[in-house]
């Protein structure tokens, strides 16, 4: 029999009434650290990282409307008050409803590697975005991130490399629900280590300039 999902209002975010900048104050009710993860899929890693981290504001943002209301249910049914969804496309939510300089943290696991040569542009890390992502981080954030693409690794190497800058590279912090030998502990890194992949990760943090 199949679950039926629950819409849990108290977790999903819905902007589409509001015309300014996110407060994340007002959004959780709270202030506190706010992390975003791009790609929430089935909200492994949300799930695990709110209950280890409850001091810190969890923003999932994922536009598949199946994963999205899944994970909507999921974190509900836990019942975990630090960690809100939203269903959008991620690059025009960040740069049009995101402030400037007030995220702590963005977790970006296995993101789209359109693999297609002609499909490269649609990647989200890639120089326009990532420059959107660093003005987004508070001085000190973080950008975390891990693909099992060998190709968009590559590029994601050459084009921090060209905001060297403004991100030094740090060591990537393996988040609570990782296993041992796991470095995201997400399904999808799962997935892909049962058919032998290889997994790269990369840190960065924004320089206080």
């Amino acid at each position: 029999m199949k679950k039926e999902l629950k819409e849990y209002r108290n977790v999903a975010l819905n902007l589409e009434d509001s015309q300014d900048k996110i407060n994340f104050a007002q959004v959780f009710g709270r202030c506190g650290l706010v992390h975003i993860e791009i790609g929430s899929g089935k909200g492994a890693f949300l799930v695990h990282q709110a209950q280890a981290r409850p001091e810190v504001n969890f923003l999932g943002i994922e536009w598949a409307g199946k994963y999205y209301r899944y994970t909507v249910d999921r974190i509900g049914r836990w019942g975990l008050s630090n960690v809100r969804l939203i269903r959008a496309d991620a690059a025009t939510f960040l740069r049009d409803s995101v402030p400037d300089q007030s995220v702590d943290c963005f977790h970006i696991y296995f993101p789209d590697p359109w693999p297609k040569k002609r499909h490269h542009k649609r990647r989200l890390l890639q120089t326009s975005n990532l420059e959107m992502l660093i003005a987004r981080l508070k001085p000190g954030g973080q950008i975390r991130i891990a693909t099992d693409h060998e190709d968009y690794f590559r590029q994601i190497q050459d084009v921090t490399s060209a905001c060297n800058t403004l991100l030094e590279e740090i060591e990537f912090e393996r988040p609570a629900g990782a296993n041992e030998g796991e470095c995201t502990g997400t399904n999808y890194e799962r997935k892909y280590v049962k058919e032998s992949r290889a997994i790269h990760t990369a840190a960065f943090r924004k320089r206080d300039v």
